[in-house]
């Protein structure tokens, strides 16, 4: 495909930040937002970008976006489903929290706890959350990803299956029309399924880019989680497994600002 000097920039900033906006772009380079949604149709009509509500991501199919980029995606809902969660959890809990930057934007939100012990394989929450006295924090043994911090591998999930929480707290890189939640790593997905076989209440914290995503390594289902937290749910057989498993779906774009 030959790409115009706008579609080059659109794709580079794209790689760069991990998504783009329609109404962002439009401004950035003074024309229509139907003039940016042509743009964007034709990078994703040649697999260059993958299409969501809103605009689009870099990249598509099975590889997964760098680090830093995900955390620019979403990252205004991610810090609400941030926020959510943390207030589901009291204080003198205990609790797993995963990989990802979801899960690291409950971290931030937990920071004003009491008397919580956070088991973590994500040496960025570990990091965050151990100048505070009043969190104690216990980080898996394993090997440690260089791409995110996150640490993997019988080692990490052996010592997961030493516990028994009362939550946790577990991101996905995608989640399936048919509820199953997937990562990209097979180490990974280890560790997350030892996390929600060994804690008592588990909450799924994903942001809705994560519906227009997919990756290849099965993690389980939405039904063994006991909330999921998201900022909206656009699939309604979605909701539809929520209602039947008795799983609490929670929208933060349907709370009010100060939730």
């Amino acid at each position: 495909m030959f790409l115009t000097g706008r579609q080059t920039e659109i794709l580079d900033l794209a790689k760069a930040e991990g998504r783009v906006l329609v109404e962002d772009l439009a401004l950035r380079f003074s024309v229509t937002p139907q003039t940016i949604r042509k743009d964007l149709n034709d990078l994703c009509d040649s697999k260059a970008l993958t299409r969501i509500h809103g605009g689009a991501i870099f990249p598509s199919g099975n590889e997964n976006v760098k680090y830093e980029a995900r955390r620019s995606i979403a990252a205004t809902e991610k810090q609400a489903i941030g926020r959510a969660a943390a207030a589901m959890i009291p204080d003198n809990s205990s609790l797993f929290i995963n990989i990802g930057t979801t899960t690291e934007a409950v971290g931030e939100s937990l920071l004003d706890h009491k008397e919580l012990m956070v088991i973590t394989n994500n040496i960025n929450v570990a990091n965050r959350l151990r100048g505070f006295p009043s969190i104690e924090v216990v980080i898996t043994g394993g090997v440690v990803r260089g791409t995110d911090g996150g640490i993997v591998g019988e080692a990490a999930v052996d010592f997961i299956r030493q516990f028994k929480v009362d939550y946790a707290v577990i991101g996905v890189s995608a989640i399936d029309h048919d509820g199953a939640l997937l990562d990209f790593d097979y180490r990974e997905v280890k560790v997350a399924q030892a996390i929600i076989a060994n804690a008592r209440h588990v909450i799924l914290v994903s942001d809705s880019t994560k519906f227009e995503r997919t990756a290849p390594v099965r993690i389980g289902h939405l039904s063994q989680v006991h909330t999921f937290i998201t900022d909206r749910c656009p699939l309604e057989n979605i909701r539809t497994i929520c209602q039947e498993q008795d799983v609490r779906l929670v929208e933060t774009s349907n709370l009010g600002a100060g939730s």
